[in-house]
């Protein structure tokens, strides 16, 4: 007969997870992990084949703490849902520094290109898309152009702050963001005509 699991498998994500936002995802060894649990590293392994299958819970966790951040954006009731998909991105890079990197600052397997990044890396890729074009009348295609070149600018914004290298206000950030949303939406536009 096994033993009996000391931890339940959502304890050990949820001190894993701590650990990750703490001090990175490069910290996640079974000794730093039984060290945050208060134990040894084999109840870990009680519920867990290995460490792998953690860091595999850790990323799904990180992912899901994330959508949480891309739902509050599509939900934002003052203003453009997907000027607050932009904004919760920016406050996910600067609230979870280290989940931000963990997800949006290392290398994909394979390297896709441009435009087929946003699918890769954000599973709700679809919803937002549909959000622009619902806001702004424009086609799928123009969409995805334009949250193509969107997303670029928010994620130097956003690495920049979750990285330390410089700040912004949230006047500046929105500021320049709206002046770059506007330009592009102005040129798609006018691209059509």
């Amino acid at each position: 007969m096994p033993p009996k699991a000391k931890f339940e498998k959502e304890e050990i994500i949820e001190a894993a997870l701590t650990l990750v936002r703490r001090e990175g995802f490069s910290a996640l060894t079974a000794r730093a992990l039984a060290g945050e649990l208060g134990s040894s590293p084999r109840p870990i392994f009680t519920v867990f084949q290995s460490m792998e299958e953690v860091q595999d819970e850790v990323l799904k966790a990180a992912r899901e703490h994330y959508n949480g951040y891309v739902r509050k954006g599509l939900t934002k009731t003052d203003g453009p849902r997907f000027k607050g998909v932009g904004e919760q991105y920016i406050r996910f890079a600067v609230e979870e520094p280290k989940l931000f990197a963990l997800l949006f600052m290392r290398e994909q397997g394979g390297q896709p290109d441009i435009d087929n990044i946003l699918p890769v890396i954000d599973e709700n890729y679809e919803e937002i898309l549909s959000s622009i074009v619902e806001g702004y009348g424009i086609s799928g295609a123009d969409a995805g152009r334009l949250y193509e070149h969107l997303w670029i600018y928010t994620h130097g914004i956003a690495t920049l702050l979750a990285t330390k290298t410089c700040c912004f206000t949230p006047e500046q950030i929105g500021k320049r963001m709206t002046e770059i949303f506007t330009g592009l939406l102005r040129e798609i536009k006018n691209s059509r005509k």
